[in-house]
């Protein structure tokens, strides 16, 4: 069926150009949507037919980034969330700095983004928001205090926003990453034994993909999934089912 997920066309922000974030502007491409990145980097929207510069850790920042994808494609139809970082310490070592910058990087950029492109969408009566979560915002891995509280925190938020948003056309869901290999994670997979230890906890007997992510991520986005709000699709290989 030509055009099944109904993407041509679709105006899409997709925020942090990491590899989950390009993998999924690339997605979209294919798909035949009009696609904006954003990221703090300048060096890694490189390539990218509508980069946008942005400081994803204030309001002003995520709000003008949003302004300037609604005029450069007209409108924003898609916003993809896929802003990260890690800091792997014991709770009882984490400074008040590094909980801050954890927060404000994954959680508080939701917040923010999600909000200027809600405004827009809410207007115009049509939107998709996804984020990026993870199974940590599930489980409770050791040395993840800030991370998993940032990603519960997503969690949380996202069903808020959905309940808000769902009379005005708008849905807002997530996908949960298991281990996948990413510039986030593969400095730490690559220690000895550790890549081995986690692919051990997955059902599937692997570690993902960016591209196994995705299909799910344009699922969410499209018109199929129109009846689809305030869900966590857990994208992991079964490793939560353990």
């Amino acid at each position: 069926m030509e055009n099944w997920l109904g993407l041509t066309n679709r105006r899409v922000l997709i925020a942090g150009a990491g590899g989950i974030g390009t993998a999924c502007a690339r997605a979209f491409a294919a798909a035949g949507a009009k696609v904006a990145v954003a990221d703090l980097d300048e060096a890694r929207l490189a390539g990218f037919d509508h980069p946008v510069a942005a400081d994803f850790s204030t309001t002003t920042g995520c709000e003008n980034a949003v302004a300037q994808v609604v005029e450069e494609l007209g409108g924003l139809d898609i916003l993809v969330h896929a802003v990260g970082i890690n800091h792997r310490v014991p709770v009882l070592d984490t400074t008040d700095d590094d909980w801050d910058h954890v927060l404000d990087v994954n959680l508080s950029s939701a917040f923010r983004l999600g909000r200027a492109a809600g405004r827009h969408m809410v207007d115009a009566g049509w939107g998709r928001q996804i984020y990026c979560s993870s199974v940590s915002g599930l489980l409770a891995h050791p040395d993840h205090g800030s991370y998993a509280s940032s990603k519960g925190g997503i969690n949380q938020l996202l069903r808020v926003m959905a309940r808000e948003w769902a009379s005005s056309g708008v849905t807002v869901n997530a996908i949960a990453p298991g281990y996948t290999e990413t510039d986030l994670t593969r400095t730490h997979l690559d220690k000895p034994g550790v890549r081995e230890h986690y692919t051990s906890l997955v059902p599937a007997g692997r570690l993902g993909s960016v591209e196994d992510l995705t299909g799910p991520v344009l699922f969410l986005a499209s018109d199929q999934a129109s009846f689809v709000t305030g869900h966590v699709m857990y994208v992991d290989g079964g490793r939560t089912l353990v």
